[in-house]
């Protein structure tokens, strides 16, 4: 099994421990992990703004380098949304791009989903109360839900713990928080109060974008509980400091 990971801009840029974690967790399926190095960013900001002239220039590019590849994996919710709903939708008047789009967005999925398609049998353990957040692009334009709970069900010493009003947006949102920096900030608020709330020791999420903004106001509201992606906990890698910690 040949699969290509799509690391994504913030995985490369801001916590390429996920990356590595990805690549443990596929290859503990057994998978020949490559990672194309003509990747770039999916195209996401210019599509949430409106450019959608720049969204088809970014798109082409990465659909070309993702071509030929019996699956393709992304550790996020968000640009694995764009890759497998947004693209055909960018190219649905052009024939031949969109013919290669909807090729792409077939064998492309998110990581979690993935691996729970896959049968990944985990080795980690965690002793702690976790909590899940899910991303609005991986529960609503993806429907992953149930696999990334799955997955930390086999984590040794877990208890998972749910965050109340886990369906409402962090406030992330991708350009949503440039956009509207003052409701952004009141949604991550609630939702860091709901996270406390729960009891959690550990936060894990499919998406980073979630995960820079939820720990940013847990830092600043002094909270004790640690931030991790899902892939860092899942692949037993959360020796180094949490997102958001001295020395990340």
């Amino acid at each position: 099994m040949r699969v290509a990971l799509f690391v994504t801009c913030l995985v490369d840029l801001m916590r390429p421990s996920v990356g590595f974690a990805a690549v443990k967790l596929l290859e503990g399926l057994g998978a020949e992990v490559v990672v194309p190095p003509e990747q770039t960013c999916c195209g996401q900001p210019a599509y949430n703004s409106g450019d959608l002239a720049t969204a088809r220039d970014l798109a082409r590019p990465l659909v070309d380098a993702l071509a030929g590849f019996e699956h393709v994996v992304v550790p996020s919710g968000s640009c694995a949304g764009m890759l497998v709903k947004h693209y055909p939708e960018l190219f649905e008047h052009e024939p031949e791009w969109h013919a290669k789009a909807i090729t792409l967005a077939r064998r492309t999925r998110e990581l979690s989903a993935f691996l729970a398609e896959h049968g990944a049998r985990l080795a980690a353990s965690h002793a702690g109360r976790v909590a899940m957040h899910d991303s609005c692009s991986a529960r609503r334009e993806l429907n992953v839900l149930a696999e990334p709970r799955a997955l930390l069900a086999q984590v040794d010493g877990l208890e998972r713990v749910e965050i109340k009003e886990a369906e409402t947006c962090c406030g992330f949102g991708g350009t949503f928080c440039v956009k509207y920096p003052d409701i952004s900030a009141r949604m991550v608020a609630d939702k860091a109060a709901a996270v406390i709330a729960s009891g959690a020791d550990t936060l894990v999420s499919g998406d980073l974008g979630c995960l820079l903004n939820i720990a940013g106001r847990l830092k600043r509201m002094e909270s004790s509980v640690r931030v991790y992606h899902l892939a860092e906990l899942l692949a037993g890698m959360t020796e180094v400091p949490g997102i958001g910690e001295a020395g990340r």
